[in-house]
């Protein structure tokens, strides 16, 4: 007997649906399974024939061929367990096989028949219900992220039993349903870190305001504890709220990489990924031998951390210059490419020097000036060109922490980003990909960002005195443009400029002395 179930195949942030054929062609017992699959799935046969065992069904008795169309894409995994089980039941007339063909499955099965939970489970449910099937079944770990998906009849099983029953009529089984916008706006709110934690740094605040505003990259320069892992984890407190669009593309990619927890419907607040400085070139952009989205991707429409830049392996740093700029990544095999998105603010911080102690207002630095040149060297010029603020993180007094006074909460800063962030997307609004002033091209940046005499005056001076680099000029446009929004400008005025100079110290020739 030939039947047919479905599963799926994630490739990318996005899944191919799998036709699974399980026939009996008659000879002696054998258990084949053709069509591309790895180890994974080839040891599936063993989980099988235990699952089966220990629910009191009988293994088939004959051959059995299974083959998982197309042929050509590599199926990876132990999802197909449940798939392919059920497809062996109704193959050996152990199961009702009228409705397989309407429900997509997955779920990784324990020699008791329990299921394990899967990756992709989102992206899967999407694929479904674009291809019309009547519902979706896997593990109940995974129901809850499915059930984003609407016109989809998603059922949560923790035993194979259930699934047994549900096709034999035995067992009822209810689809998962889930509030999508009530959770999503409910937990929008609630941030565990808040600038009113910080005493003192107020212009380090006015500066990720200005990020944040904007969508600019920013490196934070200074001393041993200053404070500036400390004021980066409460930037996405200060970020725009996530559209309903922005969390749905946020929860795929997570939810590819096996990264949601448990029970986790849609991802509500921007994520903040924050890599140690030894991870790998793949670990951070994606990849592998099955392609999957590195940390860059998993920051998508949030903000990649990295704390002691000068740290990380240069080769680790160069590889993120190109998906910075594209906001995308392309990960090439032999036989597959695949595009992961990773649209993320990059937030850096670093000592001045290998002490820690360069330009700090009372200790005294222990470096020789080609020992401080040669550790701000470790970051490229290519990739600090990708930086818009340099800001100086100088070392909070004792009146200032021991002060009662409260800070200003990220609820308020907010505020003003949003209203920013809403007159950038109203004057990009013609223009596909470009959402904040930090996207913008030359050709826009010379239409947008015009500055009067005074300002061209002012900035000419600034880049003779400072010593100014010339890749410095667009960044202080396109700052300055931000700071003009914050103010509800219609145009850059010589003061926007003037904040937006200060902020390109490591432009500054010899500023390592």
């Amino acid at each position: 007997m030939l039947v047919k179930v479905f599963g799926s195949a994630v490739h990318g942030v996005d899944a191919i649906t799998i036709t699974i054929e399980v026939d009996t062609p008659g000879g002696k017992t054998d258990y084949v399974i053709v069509g591309l699959p790895d180890n994974a799935v080839k040891e599936s046969i063993e989980r099988i024939i235990s699952a089966i065992k220990n629910v009191g069904f009988e293994r088939p008795r004959m051959k059995v061929v299974v083959n998982m169309a197309p042929a050509d894409i590599k199926k990876v995994g132990a999802a197909y367990d449940l798939p392919i089980a059920i497809g062996w039941l109704a193959a050996s007339d152990q199961l009702a096989s009228e409705e397989l063909g309407q429900y997509i499955m997955m779920g990784e099965l324990s020699l008791d028949g329990s299921l394990q939970p899967v990756k992709g489970a989102l992206p899967i449910a999407i694929q479904a219900r674009k291809e019309q099937f009547k519902g979706l079944i896997l593990p109940k770990a995974n129901a809850r992220e499915a059930a984003l998906v609407n016109n989809l009849d998603v059922y949560g099983v923790e035993h194979i039993s259930e699934v047994i029953g549900f096709f034999n009529k035995t067992t009822e089984l209810k689809p998962v349903t889930v509030n999508t916008r009530e959770e999503f706006f409910d937990a929008q709110a609630h941030f565990e870190f808040d600038f009113n934690d910080v005493k003192g740094q107020e212009n380090v605040k006015r500066a990720l305001e200005i990020a944040a505003a904007g969508g600019h990259n920013a490196i934070l320069i200074g001393p041993p504890g200053a404070g500036k892992t400390m004021l980066a984890k409460r930037l996405p407190t200060i970020l725009p709220p996530l559209t309903l669009h922005e969390a749905l593309e946020t929860t795929k990619i997570h939810s590819v990489a096996g990264k949601l927890a448990f029970n986790t419907s849609l991802i509500a607040q921007r994520p903040f990924r924050s890599p140690h400085h030894t991870i790998s070139d793949v670990a951070l952009v994606g990849g592998g031998g099955t392609p999957q989205p590195g940390e860059i991707s998993l920051a998508h429409n949030g903000v990649l951390f990295l704390d002691e830049l000068p740290e990380f392996k240069r080769t680790v740093l160069e590889v993120m210059r190109q998906p910075m700029e594209e906001r995308r990544v392309s990960i090439s095999r032999a036989k597959v490419s695949i595009d992961f998105p990773a649209s993320f603010m990059l937030i850096a911080s670093m000592n001045p020097c290998p002490c820690g102690y360069f330009n700090h207002p009372e200790k005294e630095c222990t470096c020789a000036p080609p020992i401080v040149q040669r550790y701000l060297n470790k970051v490229s010029g290519p990739l600090l060109d990708r930086i818009d603020l340099h800001v100086e993180v100088t070392p909070v007094s004792f009146n200032e922490l021991s002060s009662k006074q409260t800070s200003e909460p990220s609820v308020d800063i907010r505020d003003r980003v949003i209203k920013a962030r809403e007159l950038q997307a109203k004057r990009f609004e013609d223009q596909t990909g470009i959402y904040c002033n930090a996207q913008m091209s030359s050709r826009q940046l010379k239409e947008i960002c015009t500055i009067n005499a005074v300002g061209q005056t002012l900035l000419k001076t600034a880049m003779d005195r400072l010593n100014l680099s010339a890749r410095a000029y667009d960044r202080i446009l396109k700052v300055s443009r931000t700071i003009a929004d914050l103010a509800d400008s219609a145009d850059i005025k010589p003061e926007h400029l003037a904040e937006a100079i200060q902020y390109r110290s490591l432009d500054r020739e010899g500023w390592a002395g």
